[in-house]
């Protein structure tokens, strides 16, 4: 698999890129062909977009990308158009979305990664909260306390792991919930990728977690995405601290 990277000029300043995946076969809930590509806006960084662009690599879609450059972010013309003020932004056709979880679910229900009954679906929303909970610990230490608490965090990460741990060592197919990959298992994957960056041995004493992110790396178009250029270019947080 082999990506692709087109750039051009979108906003002044501002670089749009396009990052091609081939279109893939399963669980193909949205008619790909006829429709156009999804278009994300955000930062040059991985972000709140880590997820989601693992997820659409995987379920075989093509997007494109509009960078913004953080100064220009802060002149306050694009940030006046976002409903909450924030990025990212996903554009669906007519579809405008903001907030990254509502972006996960949409395309959750876009591409067959929502469970297979009301029940999962519940089930996935909790695991999905409970991800957001960690990305929100993470993001505290990240950005306000990386210098005077990172030893603390790293010692009370098991803690905070060893409830996904539970869960996916009851569920023999190695997800989330049910038999097959969710949004929120895309999420708990990315946020376990940068905690293997913070504390390599994270997972050293959770072998489900550890077999879990051995199964998502393992997915070919994953694999292809985590290897590429354009995924690798990319800081995984705002502020350079990983």
């Amino acid at each position: 698999m082999r990506s692709q990277l087109r750039k051009s000029k979108q906003w002044r300043y501002s670089l749009s890129v396009s990052y091609f995946v081939p279109l893939g076969k399963a669980d193909q809930a949205r008619p790909a062909l006829n429709m156009p590509p999804y278009t994300i806006t955000y930062f040059a960084v991985r972000g709140r977009c880590g997820a989601m662009r693992i997820m659409l690599a995987d379920q075989g879609q093509e997007w494109k990308e509009v960078v913004v450059n953080f100064e220009d972010w802060m002149k306050g013309d694009l940030k006046a158009t976002c409903v909450f003020g924030q990025l990212p932004k996903i554009q669906d056709g007519d579809l405008e979305l903001f907030q990254s979880n509502a972006i996960l679910r949409h395309l959750g229900r876009n591409h067959g990664a929502y469970g297979s009954n009301n029940k999962e679906a519940a089930q996935i929303d909790m695991m999905n909260d409970g991800v957001e909970d960690l990305r929100l610990k993470y993001a505290k230490l990240i950005y306000q306390e990386y210098d005077t608490g990172k030893e603390q965090y790293i010692k009370d990460l098991p803690s905070h792991l060893s409830k996904f741990e539970a869960v996916i060592a009851k569920n023999k197919s190695g997800f989330l919930v049910g038999d097959k990959v969710s949004f929120a298992d895309y999420s708990l994957f990315e946020v376990l990728l940068n905690h293997q960056v913070l504390c390599p041995a994270c997972l050293d004493t959770l072998p489900a977690l550890k077999a879990f992110v051995a199964m998502m790396s393992a997915r070919p178009k994953i694999k292809a995405f985590l290897d590429s250029d354009d995924y690798k270019k990319l800081p995984i947080n705002g502020n350079g601290k990983q």
